[in-house]
């Protein structure tokens, strides 16, 4: 399973579905209908999401795109 960090490409947002989508190995879209679709129920969806924009570390730039 590859690390948990925000991806600096594929972010709608903050990034967090699609860091969770390649932990899980899904696509990010599936991810985002399905934390969506949990938005329709109760709990602190939306309070986890933004915790985890806050904690999760941004994907470290790779050599190839940050040499000019």
């Amino acid at each position: 399973m590859a690390a948990l960090a925000r991806p600096r490409d594929g972010r709608m947002i903050g990034g967090v579905c699609a860091a969770l989508a390649r932990r899980f190995g899904t696509s990010a879209g599936t991810m985002r209908v399905i934390f969506l679709a949990s938005c329709l129920l109760p709990g602190p969806q939306f309070l986890l999401y933004l915790a985890l924009w806050l904690l999760l570390p941004a994907e470290k730039a790779s050599a190839a795109t940050t040499a000019w």
